[in-house]
């Protein structure tokens, strides 16, 4: 698509300012649109959104008139919007896609030449907790076209990162009760600054000139962090008591704390199902400084998780694109013969099968019976860009509770309604993968989550003063994982003082033991929350009654009316309604037909495509370049050699030369081809837990084999002397990917423990002594 196409786009500039309290967070993104054409414009905006952000403010500014925007039912809105055009008046609709909660279109109309218009638009949303303890907040600045297998998707208008014509701003102003140790991202960011002595409020900003090639994505850390809370807040004056609104309601942020005994063991059952994502894609940069696509990290994360299974348990693999493979017909059982079959079939996946259907294979996989005392955990690896999200997150839902799904999204655009869907329907939890940082530590961390017991029987309780009740307006906690946090939101009613006390307990079972955590806090409603939490339980309990709605019983002219009740009360989005504004006392006359400008967003596929064309061309060039004159060097030196030394007729000179450089090439090419250590030790490990002595291993560990078992303590097995070599090697050498190895480690420690050899503390001194380590025997887990 031609550039020129957007020099005109009204859309100047888009300013946004972040507000983080604890863990919600509250953005307002001001869009500044101007007309410099000679016609009346109607500007159209796609964009995404966070799936789980609840839209509570939509408004405009024209000159000295200022328009606050209603929540009305959609159909209404969008025939009073194009009434209000018709009538040469000036309108603006905000509506959520049928298609995706992530994806909304914001219609400017009837807009005069030479005028500006400013619209405001506010969300609020809860902050994802990662697997180091940071909260993620993402600002989609990435929207790449949906794949929609029946047809066609959201219309969206892309271009490359670098061609987008309008400019972004952002700030973030961070609070909280616990100080504020850093604040990360991918994005180029002005140092923090703090606002106080105990740094528990802070600033940062985006730094000039952001080229909209990634989502701003902020990761924030608190000292002390994620301790149980409870926010109190009080019901809108205006509002009827005994509506949502009305009532005060009450957000519970609980943080379980899992025995360590059983934390300490890891279960050694279960059916592990891997989708992976091999859409085209896929085959794009992880990110923009490397050149390692999503496909080989992929592939490389499979290898880590395979190596990292127990023994006994049960798996498969499964790919996808606009058709899907799996790699056995059903699961099978986890052997040395099973994973090095699946290890194969592995290493020949490519981003090769087109676009993202991902609804046939989880299909066929629910079809399947889940194999008694093995818990099926299902890991979903996907760029997410699909088109029908809601049907994926009804099939999920449908099969909550024969599965716990652990998802996972890839690089820049990736759908969040589809990702953190995927979690929160099958009970699971969701990371992002983007800008530099590698797949495999986070993907780990989600294997250890799995490995973990799996808590059953969770039940909430409510200790409250008399005459006070709680409705729960969250859907029932279907998982817990230790560190991780589960809000609850409930509305209150009855008489409730300010001293009043409360206390909400959470009781569930694990690994056999019944265990309690529980919450004291006080009903004194908080101040200057701005109705957040009203908001934030709205969209909870609109998004809960949306997804009954889908079920085949569940779609009903009473139901949706609920829906858009709620809507329209809480003034906070949903599938059925819409923001609607009409400028009602503007004089002017809009002269001319009325002209519509699409204005694009920056698609991550055509800045990905871009790099990595240029990568492989300038690699190849580099790679000639440098075997070319590495050649030269040594032909210069073979020559000289040769016209000394050897008593070869002058004319045979070229072909010794010849023969001489092609060898040598192939010894550069094959230096060039040569693996990470680390995946190779891990590549070599058996699916026991076990490493077996040869070449290959010896070469790692910068030994000959040789000397490998010479250096082995006599009267050891071999299994055994090799298998403390590696466990020392990733001890003293790996320690900055300690994440992603850690698992197999703890698994090759199992293996040597149940073999009860002997003078292991002789082999780790020996092992110490030949790889020039100090590592101590307990560091090993053995």
């Amino acid at each position: 698509m031609s550039c020129c196409c957007f020099l005109n786009i009204p859309l100047k500039s888009i300013d946004a300012q972040l507000e983080v309290k604890d863990h919600v967070a509250t953005l307002v993104s001001t869009l500044n649109y101007e007309n410099k054409e000679d016609k009346p414009l109607e500007a159209v905006f796609v964009f995404p959104l966070p799936g789980d952000a609840a839209v509570c403010h939509f408004s405009a500014q024209i000159g000295e008139t200022h328009i606050v925007a209603e929540v009305k039912e959609k159909q209404q809105a969008q025939e009073e919007y194009d009434d209000a055009l018709s009538s040469d008046q000036q309108a603006f609709l905000l509506e959520e896609s049928d298609e995706s909660p992530d994806i909304f279109s914001l219609k400017v109309g009837s807009l005069p030449p030479g005028e500006s218009a400013s619209i405001r638009l506010e969300y609020v949303t809860e902050l994802a907790v990662q697997a180091d303890d940071g909260l993620r907040f993402c600002l989609p600045a990435v929207l790449n076209p949906r794949y929609q297998p029946q047809g066609p998707s959201v219309q969206v208008t892309s271009v490359p990162a670098s061609l987008v014509p309008y400019s972004l701003s952002f700030s973030a102003q961070v609070s909280s009760p616990r100080p504020i140790s850093k604040i990360e991202s991918s994005c180029s960011l002005e140092p923090l600054q703090y606002l106080n002595a105990d740094q528990t409020q802070a600033t940062v900003k985006l730094g000039a000139g952001h080229k909209f090639d990634r989502d701003v994505e902020l990761l924030i850390y608190y000292k002390d962090a994620h301790q149980p809370s409870a926010m109190v807040e009080a019901g809108q004056a205006s509002a009827k008591p005994g509506s949502l609104m009305g009532d005060p309601v009450v957000m519970v942020s609980l943080y379980p704390e899992f025995p360590q005994s059983v934390m300490s063991s890891l279960t050694t059952c279960g059916e592990f199902i891997f989708l992976v994502d091999r859409s085209g894609s896929m085959g794009s940069g992880m990110n923009h400084k490397t050149s390692q696509s999503r496909m080989d990290s992929a592939k490389e994360t499979l290898l880590f998780l395979l190596k990292s299974l127990p023994m006994g348990c049960y798996f498969n693999i499964y790919s996808f694109g606009t058709t899907f493979e799996y790699i056995f017909p059903n699961s099978v059982k986890y052997t040395q013969k099973t994973m090095e079959n699946a290890l194969k079939k592995v290493e020949e996946m490519a981003a090769d099968l087109g676009g993202t259907e991902i609804l046939q294979p989880l299909t066929l996989i629910y079809s399947q019976q889940c194999i008694p005392n093995h818990p099926r955990q299902l890991f979903v690896f996907s760029d997410g860009e699909v088109g029908n999200t809601k049907d994926v997150l009804d099939l999920v839902r449908k099969n909550s509770d024969s599965h716990r799904c652990l998802s996972f999204g890839i690089g820049e655009g990736a759908s969040s309604a589809l990702i953190n869907g995927m979690a929160k329907e099958g009970g699971g939890h969701a990371q992002f993968i983007t800008g530099t940082e590698r797949m495999q530590p986070k993907v780990m961390e989600s294997l250890r989550f799995a490995l973990h017991p799996t808590v059953v029987d969770i039940s909430l309780t409510w200790d409250l003063p008399k005459g006070v009740s709680a409705t729960v307006l969250s859907p029932p906690i279907k998982a817990l994982f230790q560190g991780q946090r589960s809000v609850i939101y409930s509305q209150l009613s009855g008489k409730i003082s300010e001293a009043s006390e409360a206390c909400v307990k959470v009781k569930y079972s694990l690994a056999g033991h019944p265990c309690e955590n529980q919450l004291h806090f006080s009903l004194n409603p908080s101040g200057n929350t701005g109705l957040t939490v009203h908001r934030l339980a709205a969209r909870t309990l609109i998004h809960s009654l949306e997804m009954k709605m889908r079920e085949p019983s569940g779609m009903d002219n009473d139901a949706k009316r609920k829906v858009v009740k709620l809507s329209v009360e809480s003034g906070v989005n949903s599938s059925f309604t819409a923001f609607i504004a009409v400028n009602k006392t503007t004089n002017k006359v809009i002269q001319g037909p009325l002209v519509r400008r699409n204005v694009p967003t920056a698609s991550e596929c055509y800045f990905s495509k871009y790099m990595t064309l240029k990568y492989f061309f300038t690699q190849a060039c580099s790679e000639f370049t440098e075997n070319l004159k590495q050649l030269m060097q040594h032909a210069h030196v073979a020559y000289q050699s040769f016209c000394i030394k050897s008593n070869v007729p002058q004319p045979l000179a070229p072909l010794f030369l010849l023969l001489h450089v092609f060898s040598d090439s192939k010894r550069v090419e094959k230096k060039n081809t040569r693996k990470d250590p680390l995946l190779q030790l891990v590549s070599l490990q058996k699916a026991t837990g076990c490493w077996m002595l040869d070449e290959d291993l010896a070469a790692v560990l910068g030994k000959t084999k040789e000397e490998v078992e010479k250096a082995k303590p006599g009267e050891v097995d071999f299994e055994v002397w090799t298998t403390i070599l590696a466990l020392i090697w990733l001890h003293s050498f790996k320690t900055d990917k300690k994440a992603e190895w850690e698992l197999l480690s703890m698994k090759a420690a199992s293996w040597l423990n149940d073999q009860n050899a002997s003078r292991v503390p002789e082999c780790v001194a020996a092992g110490n002594t030949l790889l020039d380590s100090s590592v101590r025997k307990e560091d090993l887990g053995i």
